[in-house]
């Protein structure tokens, strides 16, 4: 371990950072509702001395950036302070339970957001103006919904490198599955229910057409690549009646190396089959989001870090794909090396059991400001 390395660790303050993540859960911050929560790390930032700039993403939304050291900064912390919305607004808020905090965001991805703004005020505490690497902070908005807040940064910033803490695990994650929506609507034709045999059903329709998707290789769990999920399922509603429309959304995670205009042709294929085998069907499949994967190298200077630092930590390294959708793919895309790594699980991520270990929200910091100082 370098003397820069110690001097940092033993600035991190555990009591400090539980506080942050606990304060960070209580605050309800949505997507499009990010306000309160940029006020109260702003607020965090400024009162340690930092200088920080909001940048605009829409009115009344905006990402927070820091920076340090000479220079542009080499790699920039990136972390989301939005979240989905909640299960339930009485319930949403932190809840202490030993080692483990809950509570809405505390995975997705508070936990990791409180490290990071931990590990840069250890930095900061710890060593010299002159000591600090090059690097930056960006606490962006909106990545729940579009990734407004990232694809506004990267307009005006492209750093080499961004290391973003969405739930893995702390497992380093230099590649990435795309992902694509897809979205099937089927129309019938309206009539009271009582008398279905002079309608068309669009939701018994919708379901012969998925049924059809679920036989083809493409969607079969077992033996497929792609990870698939029906999303969402709503049908015209005007009560007593057969429904004449159905909307369905799946989202679909593909294999890093997995071009999605291929799965896109694929899927259109099933379904002009389907509209051979289901009696008056009409159907219309649109793809409105799609972002391919990408693999990094991983002979590189962060990989090489992470090798030093987690035998330190008592912890083994584990290099995989991330799974899920997030903001690396738009760094990816816009010339960003993205490594995503963070404390928390996609298990439990958007659901109302969302967990996080301290002791992994603990060791993400140290792991965040190793990380910066391999930056220069």
């Amino acid at each position: 371990m370098t003397d820069r390395v110690q001097r940092v660790w033993q600035a991190i303050d555990p009591a400090r950072l539980r506080r942050t993540l606990v304060e960070m859960v209580d605050i309800y911050s949505p997507s499009g509702k990010e306000e309160d929560i940029q006020l109260y790390l702003e607020g965090l930032l400024t009162t340690a001395g930092f200088a920080v700039r909001r940048q605009e993403v829409d009115e009344e939304r905006y990402n927070l950036c820091v920076t340090m050291g000479r220079g542009e900064p080499l790699l920039y912390l990136v972390a989301h302070v939005d979240t989905v919305p909640a299960w339930d607004l009485e319930a949403f808020g932190a809840q202490e339970e030993g080692a483990v905090i809950h509570g809405l965001g505390s995975a997705d991805m508070k936990g990791g957001c409180a490290a990071m703004v931990e590990a840069w005020l250890a930095l900061a505490a710890a060593l010299e103006p002159e000591e600090r690497p090059p690097v930056g902070l960006l606490l962006a908005v909106g990545e729940e919904e579009n990734g407004d807040g990232s694809a506004a940064f990267l307009e005006q910033c492209r750093p080499p490198w961004a290391v973003i803490g969405e739930p893995t695990g702390l497992t380093a994650c230099f590649a990435h599955y795309g992902y694509m929506e897809a979205g099937f609507v089927t129309r019938g034709v309206r009539s009271h229910s009582s008398l279905p045999e002079l309608g068309h059903n669009a939701v018994e329709s919708m379901l012969r057409v998925l049924m059809h998707l679920g036989r083809d290789p493409l969607f079969d769990r077992a033996k497929s690549d792609i990870v698939y999920s029906i999303r969402e399922m709503s049908s015209s509603r005007a009560g007593f009646v057969v429904p004449d429309r159905c909307e369905t959304w799946i989202d679909l995670h593909l294999p890093p190396s997995q071009n999605p205009a291929p799965i896109q042709e694929a899927i259109r294929r099933i379904a002009a089959g389907a509209e051979l085998a289901i009696q008056g069907l009409d159907l219309d499949v649109t793809f409105d989001f799609a972002s391919p994967g990408y693999a990094l190298d991983r002979n590189n200077h962060l990989v090489h870090t992470l090798e030093r630092i987690y035998p330190q930590l008592g912890r083994a390294l584990r290099l995989d794909a991330f799974r899920s959708h997030s903001d690396g793919n738009l760094f990816f895309a816009a010339g960003t090396k993205p490594l995503i790594l963070g404390p928390g699980d996609l298990e439990t991520a958007h659901t109302s059991d969302e967990q996080v270990l301290f002791d992994d929200v603990a060791a993400a910091a140290k792991i965040y400001a190793a990380l910066c100082l391999s930056a220069g």
